[in-house]
């Protein structure tokens, strides 16, 4: 099943598609998840209660997908738990050594957009890179979770750019300032429910295009921590809920390792890919012309 959250009437509404056709859910039946969380937290009962809906819901239900608002997969998760250095290739052109257990940091609910909204460049720096990456959401709690059962406690997974202003994320030891700047994680433009992918969304291809041109090509085979080792290590010290998101990280291709750095500026279209789960695009402004323009 393939759900995204969408804005309709001024309103956050769920949609669930019906093959190509995007359905908006507040108007397919009485009692269905009116949001992503809710039908997150609402396990198998909710999923068979849409799937019931789609086969009966009305024409006013029905959306145009070219014409729709796309909202962030979930708004205001829990937790976003990144992983940093999770692609081999990536820790050698960033210069880090491999690290034998998981790079994590945390990202905040204010970064997130969604599809076709505008990534945001700050005033304080001209450094913004992309990073296309996969983000699990987690359907089920969980806590000391061994790695052969971690995977039933993933609801699905959706396309992320985790947009980093490298010249802040290196003024401290932590990353965390360069990684939470506002409007610039995008995170769509659906949640692909588990079931529909290979197992931990393995042997996926993602790929990120920037202006048409490919910078990152890569599998999800060669994540050094797989999604089910993720869960399992987090979830030692750190309980997962339904509906906290696992942002998997980023390979090779990122444009402060290239020579000349190659980052995004306004204008640009910045579009991460992957197979079975999306495609998502987002041009780049700059924060001085959106604030002028709100």
């Amino acid at each position: 099943m393939r759900l995204a959250t969408i804005l309709r009437d001024g309103k956050a509404r769920l949609a669930a598609y019906r093959g190509q056709d995007l359905i908006d859910l507040s108007e397919a039946g009485s009692g269905l998840p009116g949001s992503m969380l809710a039908f997150v937290e609402g396990g198998e009962a909710a999923r068979a209660a849409i799937a019931a809906a789609l086969d009966k819901a009305p024409s006013s239900a029905l959306l145009d997908p070219e014409r729709t608002t796309f909202l962030p997969v979930l708004s205001r998760p829990g937790k976003i738990i990144c992983v940093g250095l999770n692609y081999a290739d990536h820790s050698a052109e960033s210069g880090f050594k491999q690290p034998d257990y998981p790079t994590l940091f945390g990202r905040f609910s204010t970064t997130l957009i969604g599809h076709r909204a505008p990534m945001i460049r700050p005033n304080l720096s001209d450094q913004l890179d992309y990073e296309g990456e996969i983000a699990a959401v987690i359907g089920r709690r969980a806590k000391h979770v061994p790695k052969a059962r971690a995977l039933d406690h993933v609801a699905g997974y959706a396309v992320f750019n985790e947009g980093s202003v490298r010249e802040y994320q290196f003024k401290a030891p932590q990353w965390t300032v360069g990684k939470n700047f506002d409007g610039t994680g995008a995170f769509g433009p659906a949640l692909v429910t588990a079931d529909e992918l290979p197992p931990g969304a393995r042997g996926l291809k993602l790929e990120t295009r920037l202006n048409g041109q490919t910078v990152q090509s890569a599998s999800t085979d060669s994540m050094v921590f797989d999604v089910a080792s993720l869960i399992a290590i987090i979830s030692e010290a750190i309980t997962l809920e339904p509906g906290d998101v696992i942002v998997t990280g980023t390979p090779a291709g990122v444009g402060v390792a290239r020579k000349p750095p190659l980052f995004m500026k306004p204008g640009d279209v910045c579009e991460v890919e992957v197979e079975g789960i999306g495609l998502l695009v987002n041009p780049i402004a700059q924060e001085e012309a959106v604030r002028s323009a709100a």
